[in-house]
Protein backbone atom coordinates (compact mmCIF):
# COMPACT_ATOMS: atom_id res chain seq x y z
CA UNK A 1 0.00 0.00 0.00
CA UNK A 2 1.47 3.26 -0.58
CA UNK A 3 0.47 6.97 0.59
CA UNK A 4 0.37 10.27 -0.90
CA UNK A 5 2.94 13.14 1.39
CA UNK A 6 2.08 15.70 2.94
CA UNK A 7 3.53 17.61 0.49
CA UNK A 8 1.22 16.20 -2.51
CA UNK A 9 -1.95 16.46 -0.42
CA UNK A 10 -1.62 20.23 0.24
CA UNK A 11 -0.42 21.10 -3.10
CA UNK A 12 -3.88 19.08 -4.65
CA UNK A 13 -6.04 20.34 -2.05
CA UNK A 14 -4.81 23.90 -2.70
CA UNK A 15 -4.80 22.89 -6.47
CA UNK A 16 -8.54 21.82 -6.03
CA UNK A 17 -10.35 23.78 -3.40
CA UNK A 18 -8.43 26.95 -3.48
CA UNK A 19 -7.68 27.46 -7.34
CA UNK A 20 -3.92 27.62 -6.94
CA UNK A 21 -1.87 26.51 -9.30
CA UNK A 22 0.04 23.17 -9.23
CA UNK A 23 2.12 22.49 -12.05
CA UNK A 24 2.92 18.54 -12.67
CA UNK A 25 6.70 17.50 -11.92
CA UNK A 26 9.23 17.16 -15.08
CA UNK A 27 11.35 15.39 -12.89
CA UNK A 28 9.41 12.30 -10.95
CA UNK A 29 12.14 9.70 -9.64
CA UNK A 30 11.73 6.23 -7.82
CA UNK A 31 14.16 5.72 -4.83
CA UNK A 32 14.70 2.98 -2.04
CA UNK A 33 14.68 3.40 0.97
CA UNK A 34 15.74 1.58 4.55
CA UNK A 35 13.36 3.22 6.91
CA UNK A 36 9.94 4.47 6.39
CA UNK A 37 10.00 7.91 4.39
CA UNK A 38 7.00 8.92 6.45
CA UNK A 39 4.33 11.53 4.91
CA UNK A 40 6.83 14.37 5.63
CA UNK A 41 9.73 12.58 4.06
CA UNK A 42 11.64 12.97 7.09
CA UNK A 43 12.35 8.94 7.43
CA UNK A 44 13.76 9.35 3.59
CA UNK A 45 16.53 6.92 4.31
CA UNK A 46 18.27 5.93 1.02
CA UNK A 47 21.41 3.82 0.31
CA UNK A 48 24.80 5.77 -0.15
CA UNK A 49 27.09 5.19 -2.51
CA UNK A 50 28.22 1.65 -4.45
CA UNK A 51 26.21 2.19 -7.57
CA UNK A 52 22.82 3.66 -6.03
CA UNK A 53 21.32 6.39 -7.83
CA UNK A 54 16.97 7.52 -8.10
CA UNK A 55 15.74 5.90 -11.21
CA UNK A 56 13.67 8.59 -13.67
CA UNK A 57 9.51 6.44 -14.02
CA UNK A 58 7.80 9.94 -15.53
CA UNK A 59 5.58 8.63 -17.99
CA UNK A 60 6.29 5.16 -16.40
CA UNK A 61 2.34 4.32 -15.28
CA UNK A 62 -1.18 3.74 -16.33
CA UNK A 63 -4.09 4.75 -13.90
CA UNK A 64 -6.87 2.62 -13.81
CA UNK A 65 -9.62 2.93 -10.77
CA UNK A 66 -7.07 5.09 -8.59
CA UNK A 67 -4.05 2.78 -9.06
CA UNK A 68 -1.20 3.14 -11.27
CA UNK A 69 1.19 0.36 -12.09
CA UNK A 70 4.59 0.73 -14.04
CA UNK A 71 3.79 -0.23 -17.80
CA UNK A 72 7.37 -0.77 -18.08
CA UNK A 73 10.53 -2.29 -16.16
CA UNK A 74 12.53 -0.30 -13.47
CA UNK A 75 16.33 -1.06 -13.56
CA UNK A 76 17.95 1.02 -10.68
CA UNK A 77 21.76 0.34 -11.57
CA UNK A 78 23.90 -2.38 -10.56
CA UNK A 79 24.95 -2.61 -6.86
CA UNK A 80 28.34 -2.04 -6.36
CA UNK A 81 28.24 -2.58 -2.38
CA UNK A 82 25.74 -2.85 0.20
CA UNK A 83 22.79 -1.09 -0.03
CA UNK A 84 21.83 -2.29 2.98
CA UNK A 85 18.39 -4.17 4.12
CA UNK A 86 15.41 -1.96 1.55
CA UNK A 87 12.15 -1.97 2.89
CA UNK A 88 10.42 0.90 1.13
CA UNK A 89 10.29 3.15 -1.86
CA UNK A 90 9.49 6.65 -2.79
CA UNK A 91 8.56 8.86 -5.56
CA UNK A 92 10.57 12.30 -5.66
CA UNK A 93 10.33 15.25 -7.76
CA UNK A 94 13.82 15.69 -8.11
CA UNK A 95 16.73 13.13 -8.72
CA UNK A 96 18.65 14.13 -5.56
CA UNK A 97 16.88 16.19 -2.42
CA UNK A 98 13.41 17.64 -3.77
CA UNK A 99 9.47 17.14 -2.60
CA UNK A 100 8.70 13.57 -1.55
CA UNK A 101 5.52 12.74 -3.72
CA UNK A 102 4.34 9.01 -2.99
CA UNK A 103 5.49 6.71 -0.67
CA UNK A 104 5.25 2.82 0.07
CA UNK A 105 6.41 -0.26 1.83
CA UNK A 106 7.98 -2.89 -0.52
CA UNK A 107 6.14 -6.51 -0.53
CA UNK A 108 9.41 -7.97 1.32
CA UNK A 109 12.66 -6.47 2.42
CA UNK A 110 15.59 -7.11 0.10
CA UNK A 111 19.10 -7.09 1.35
CA UNK A 112 20.99 -5.31 -1.28
CA UNK A 113 25.49 -6.63 -1.96
CA UNK A 114 27.49 -5.90 -4.70
CA UNK A 115 26.69 -7.64 -8.03
CA UNK A 116 22.47 -7.50 -6.94
CA UNK A 117 20.19 -5.97 -9.27
CA UNK A 118 17.31 -4.13 -7.98
CA UNK A 119 14.40 -4.61 -11.03
CA UNK A 120 10.39 -3.82 -10.50
CA UNK A 121 9.28 -6.00 -13.12
CA UNK A 122 6.13 -4.40 -15.22
CA UNK A 123 3.36 -4.60 -13.49
CA UNK A 124 5.32 -4.97 -10.15
CA UNK A 125 4.84 -1.44 -8.45
CA UNK A 126 1.44 -0.12 -8.03
CA UNK A 127 0.95 3.35 -6.51
CA UNK A 128 -2.48 4.34 -4.94
CA UNK A 129 -2.66 8.08 -4.07
CA UNK A 130 -4.70 8.15 -0.96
Amino acid sequence: MSAASDYLEDALADHVLNNIGFTSPTVVQLALSTADPLDTGAGLAEPAGSGYTRVSVVGNFTVTAGVATNTAAIIFPLATGSWGTLTHFAILDASSGGNLLVHGALSGSLAIGANDLVVFAIGALSVTVA
